[in-house]
């Protein structure tokens, strides 16, 4: 039998056809964000509170070159992942995201689920958590078809960690979708509803943070190929 192999140029020209075909998440969220029907008061009231939060630097989150601390979550099916087996195979991108409810968020795990075969090519794991129970994750793993870990951190205490986690400011809850708070109150029966910024880190094997996305405009995400282009630069290094 005759094999058929291929050149160099043709490998980068398939490379980058597959790169170029990766959603252009930025896009998809102002599409989405633009269909939303929200009195221009509750946009102002929100957005002004979650800018006051961010420019008091209460939830910076991590830097780069800070080493992410170790965690062990349950999965959406009972089992449970520890991060740093995970990058004992290779670089991770980490995920947190708000909760099933978030629109903004399906749209972000469904783009890095799209460009998930790239990530496993350049030998590099997803994963993604949030404060839901893992009941919950389950059908957010189920809804997105997603094939990568998505863990549960009901307790709070990894988004802690990872200096990212805030309570709702009083008087917003007035302002969100009665959706949104029947989802709120179902994480967080006690009624202190607090929340994870949305944030992305590119965690090198040694554990440092390389890239990172931490921004209290929950509207914007980490770019699938901005993740990628930071773990193919970890890989070149360790080559």
């Amino acid at each position: 039998m005759v094999g058929t192999s291929s050149t160099p140029s043709e490998n980068a020209s398939a490379q980058s056809a597959r790169e170029g075909s990766l959603a252009n998440l930025s896009q998809q969220l102002a599409d989405f964000a633009a269909t939303v029907k929200r009195p221009d008061e509750a946009k102002k009231a929100i957005n002004e509170a979650f800018e006051e939060i961010e420019a008091k630097g209460l939830v910076p989150g991590l830097g780069i070159g800070d080493l992410a601390p170790d965690f062990t979550l349950p999965d959406a099916r009972g089992g449970g992942v520890r991060l740093s087996e995970r990058l004992a195979k290779g670089p991770v991108v980490l995920i947190f995201y708000r909760g099933s409810w978030c629109p903004y968020c399906n749209l972000e795990l469904r783009a890095y689920q799209a460009a998930l075969p790239e990530f496993e090519s350049a030998g590099a794991s997803l994963v993604a958590v949030s404060p839901q129970r893992p009941d919950d994750t389950l059908s957010m793993a189920e809804k997105n078809e997603l094939a990568f870990d998505v863990l549960s951190d009901a307790e709070q205490d990894v988004l802690e960690a990872y200096r990212i986690r805030f309570e709702l400011p009083e008087g917003i809850t007035e302002h969100m979708l009665e959706g949104t708070l029947a989802a709120l109150a179902r994480q967080q029966p006690n009624g202190r509803f607090s929340l994870p910024v949305p944030a992305t880190y590119v965690i090198d094997p040694e554990g440092r943070v390389r890239a990172r996305h931490v921004s209290m405009a929950y509207r914007t995400r980490m770019e699938p190929a901005d993740a990628l282009a930071a773990i193919r630069e970890i890989q070149a290094e360790r080559s």
